[in-house]
């Protein structure tokens, strides 16, 4: 049992949100339309622009003429604002007296009607249309003249609400009604409409229901018919206890309104009143402020006292809400200062980690770096040695081959006492091929190991100064020395040596190329030692 009576609180929360959800669609498409409500209300305010000025720059002596612009107006202004709808339907009035035409006298006092009920003046209404002469007007200003009558009376019982007056108020109005929509096809807007509001009136909710339906339902209406017809069904469900369902039709009756730009309506204050009851304040204040702009719009003293007189009491709900979710805020503001320090601490704590490790990292990346460096070079090296240690192991055998020979030969010489010819021996020994043919075999095993050298060697230089080798020349000089500076031989010294020149020479060739080089003198043998072996 205790279960259950703890479940309760939840299970309400749940329905209400669930029901909520019902209409918070239709809610978030009504304040789209409320954001556009600017461009309906100057897109009317342009079509009343373009009458008043045709009425100041034509026919002013034709007074039909006038009469029927000035009712263009009237009909423009009758639902958007009361003083401006006021005034044409005087100048209508004075026009139609000039005119001195009964018809037009009688339609100008129904206008006049629909004006003074909807400030809710009721006593003026009245004795605006009891001085109607019914009798000349049309099938179409008739039904208007019974049914505004109608409205008349069903308006006064609803604000009575007396038990004595408020019968009598339905049953005249009923009256009415019935003299209206037998003048209507039964399948107009006017009859089904009208029957529907009769049906509510006198109590059946069920045919009411089904006429209002009809007509959201089957028939294309314009903005204001839905959002009267709705506005009326809304009060049905109101009756039966369907909050939802009214809440629903009073959204969409209320988005009629603002697209048509009619400023005189109930639907956005009915709409805020519920919403209030379902304590949804937040979007019922919205509501409730839109409607008093609609009200101090239009100008209607008795609009306007209707929606003061729920203003202040959805106002003050609203202010203690926003007192106790400020408390809530400040609550929720505290606990997140809180959250807040502790990740702060923690990442300073985790950043000064990752700085260290970010340091480590990089000691690791550049110890990596010099250690593959490293290994290039080695594995480099350990290809030059190679290939070098072999060049050499070949020509060691072969000159110490040329030896054995040379040494039988002065052997056999000696043994025969054949000194002459030990002359001739050793005079047939030609240094300067020898040498020729040592750098020629250095030439091969060199570009053996660097075959892009000589390009690589070029690159340095501009076109006028890169070295043009002869046909079947391997290395000139000037690559010669470099090559061996790339073998890892920087001393000037030992290169002269090996190349048979004296110290300075090889100084003078170096200072030479490198002064034509396109790249600075200290960065030349840099520049060397990069370019790669295979």
């Amino acid at each position: 049992m205790k279960r259950i009576i703890l479940l309760i609180p939840f299970l309400l929360f749940f329905f209400s949100a669930f029901s909520n959800q019902n209409y918070d669609t239709l809610l978030n498409k009504l304040n789209d339309v409320l954001d556009n409500k600017k461009t309906f209300d100057q897109q009317k305010t342009i079509r009343i622009e373009k009458l008043e000025t045709y009425l100041n720059s034509s026919r002013i002596n034709d007074l039909n003429f006038r009469y029927n612009l000035y009712l263009s107006l009237y009909n423009e202004y009758k639902s958007f604002n009361y003083n401006k709808a006021y005034d044409y339907v005087q100048k209508l009035q004075q026009t139609a007296h000039f005119l001195n035409d009964p018809s037009k006298i009688a339609v100008s006092k129904i206008k006049l009607g629909f004006i003074l009920l909807s400030s809710g003046m009721f006593k003026e209404t009245f004795d605006s249309l009891k001085t109607v002469n019914v009798k000349v007007l049309n099938n179409d200003a008739k039904k208007e003249y019974y049914f505004l009558t109608a409205r008349t009376y069903y308006d006064l019982s609803d604000f009575d609400k007396d038990n004595y007056y408020t019968p009598l108020y339905v049953k005249r109005a009923s009256m009415y009604t019935d003299s209206g929509t037998v003048l209507c096809n039964s399948n107009s807007f006017e009859y089904i409409y009208y029957s529907g509001l009769k049906y509510l009136k006198t109590g059946n909710s069920d045919k009411a229901i089904t006429a209002l339906k009809q007509l959201i339902d089957t028939y294309k209406l314009t903005d204001h018919q839905f959002a009267v017809t709705a506005s009326t069904l809304s009060d049905i469900y109101i009756r039966k206890n369907e909050p939802d369902s009214a809440i629903s039709l009073l959204i969409r009756a209320a988005m009629a309104d603002v697209r048509s730009s009619t400023k005189e309506a109930a639907a956005m204050t009915n709409l805020a009143q519920l919403l209030y009851q379902n304590g949804d304040v937040k979007n019922a204040y919205i509501y409730i402020k839109q409607a008093m702009d609609d009200a101090i719009f239009y100008g209607a003293r008795q609009r306007k006292l209707q929606v003061s007189a729920i203003l202040p009491v959805i106002a003050s709900d609203r202010i203690n809400n926003e007192e106790e979710q400020k408390r809530a805020l400040f609550f929720y503001a505290s606990l997140l200062t809180i959250l807040v320090s502790i990740v702060i601490v923690f990442s300073v704590i985790i950043y000064k980690q990752l700085q260290k490790l970010k340091v480590a990292d990089k000691i690791i990346l550049d110890t990596n770096h010099h250690l593959e460096k490293s290994i290039i070079e080695l594995n480099e090296a350990n290809t030059i040695k190679e290939e070098y240690i072999g060049y050499y192991f070949n020509l060691i055998s072969e000159y110490i081959n040329k030896l054995e020979k040379f040494k039988r030969s002065v052997d056999n010489k000696l043994t025969t006492k054949r000194y002459e010819d030990i002359r001739i021996l050793v005079n047939n020994i030609n240094l300067t091929k020898e040498r020729e043919e040592l750098f020629i075999n250095f030439d091969k095993a060199f570009l053996k190991i660097f075959p892009n050298f000589v390009n690589g060697y070029n690159e340095l230089f501009c076109e006028e100064n890169r070295v043009k080798l002869l046909p079947n020349q391997l290395l000139n000089t000037d690559l010669r020395i470099f090559a061996l500076v790339r073998l890892g031989i920087s001393d000037t010294e030992k290169i002269a040596h090996i190349l048979e020149y004296s110290v300075n020479t090889i100084y003078n060739y170096k200072a030479r190329i490198k002064s034509k080089s396109i790249i600075h003198n200290d960065e030349f043998e840099h520049a060397i030692m990069a370019i790669k072996a295979i």
